[in-house]
């Protein structure tokens, strides 16, 4: 808050939103009877077992700091995705014991719960005084990070394909069925109430295989380019935008961090043959997400039953002309960015405008607070090009698992 620019008595509300997945566990004041489990943790995928005697509550992060902004145990409904007795037709806790079995929780071990949009609590002193943030300022549910970030990018119709560029790249649309048993996406809680959010299949480790080939360059390349008054990224975007669509025939597939039912594949950048550069690879690197999204979004609008007019592309990636350029190419759709940097807390404030009266609606909200920035034309040749060259990038893993068994089973 010291950074605010503002005057922190104009602010009318919070919308809290945090990573989805993770798992707090927590004694009967509140506090921490252990840390936080990441999404990452394999324990939050697994049926709850209690690690302490003096554990009270199971929640979600954002069910922790509600309660420490708030003293209220209570939580968003839409962040309660994974193993959780929560009944996602209803947006309420089950009625089935055998969910409560099944996830090693009780009842009275989870908090209460709140739709999006609707205030969780006021900012206590205590909080006030930790954060800067006026004492009984409405703390306002949203929903999961993903579910907000698509609403701050204004994703309320399901003729919009959301990609988002993260370290994590999902596909997103929205709905307003809870869809079970999908073979190419999966249905999360969306950030409004009885809005879904489906997801195709992602990349894990997607933007930061881009950080990690920037950084492999070393301080050098770092230096040079701050030198010429760039950042690295910049130099690079500049470099790429001169190689040729295809990156003279370098095809990157990005296994970086391999899925579990594939726990031996490896990322692949094949086809050097000498014309190649630092260029080459860093474009390959940004044309095998996109074609890897265009696949997987395709086979979420097909098992949905739906065709994508536009792409909205979010996250940092989405900064780079170049990224936005290879984008509508590759989907040979129309790729748009929009004002601001947070999506995610755009999709916040959008909640927390619609529970304080603001705005009278979530549509109301999203006209006026999500704003189109610019919007990137296919170029024909180039996506000629890419439309040829997705159907070789799909097969590779074909061609490579194998190689990369054997090489599993000797060095790892």
């Amino acid at each position: 808050m010291d950074a605010f620019p503002g005057d922190p008595s104009e602010i009318v509300g919070v919308g809290l939103c945090t990573i989805r997945f993770c798992r707090a566990v927590l004694r009967a004041d509140g506090s921490l009877a252990q840390p936080v489990l990441s999404w990452m943790d394999a324990r939050v995928g697994a049926p709850f077992v209690a690690e302490h005697d003096d554990v009270a509550y199971v929640t979600t992060s954002s069910g922790y700091v509600t309660h420490r902004l708030t003293g209220a145990f209570r939580d968003t409904a839409a962040n309660y995705q994974g193993v959780w007795p929560i009944d996602t037709d209803t947006w309420r806790w089950s009625a089935d014991e055998a969910a409560y079995a099944a996830t090693g929780m009780r009842p009275d071990q989870l908090f209460e719960l709140v739709a999006p949009g609707e205030v969780l609590g006021t900012v206590t002193d205590a909080a006030a005084a930790a954060t800067g943030l006026p004492v009984g300022l409405p703390v306002v549910a949203t929903a999961n990070d993903k579910a907000v970030e698509a609403l701050g990018c204004g994703l309320l119709e399901p003729t919009t394909l959301l990609v988002s560029l993260g370290t994590y790249i999902a596909g997103m649309s929205v709905g307003e069925r809870n869809i079970a048993g999908a073979t190419d996406f999966w249905t999360n809680f969306g950030s409004e109430p009885g809005r879904y959010l489906y997801e195709s299949g992602g990349i894990r480790r997607g933007m930061w295989t881009v950080s990690w080939f920037r950084d492999l360059l070393g301080p050098d390349f770092a230096a040079a380019a701050e030198a010429a008054g760039e950042r690295p990224e910049d130099r690079l975007n500049r470099e790429a935008a001169a190689v040729p669509a295809g990156s003279d025939g370098l095809l990157t597939v990005l296994d970086w961090l391999a899925p579990a039912d594939a726990v031996f594949r490896k990322g692949s950048i094949l086809g050097f043959d000498g014309r190649q550069g630092r260029a080459h690879v860093y474009r390959s690197i940004l044309e095998g997400i996109a074609m890897t999204m265009r696949d997987r979004g395709d086979a979420m609008a097909a098992e949905l039953g739906t065709a994508y007019a536009r792409v909205v592309v979010s996250g940092g990636g989405s900064s780079s002309d170049l990224v936005m350029q290879v984008m509508a190419d590759v989907f040979q759709t129309p790729t748009i960015r929009m004002v601001g940097d947070s999506a995610a807390g755009r999709g916040a404030a959008i909640c927390a405008a619609v529970a304080t009266g603001v705005h009278p609606s979530f549509e109301a909200a999203a006209a006026a607070m999500v704003v189109e920035r610019d919007r990137f034309t296919p170029d024909p040749s180039t996506a000629a090009v890419y439309d040829a060259l997705r159907a070789v990038h799909a097969d590779v893993t074909v061609h490579t698992d194998e190689v990369y068994r054997r090489t599993s089973a000797i060095v790892g």
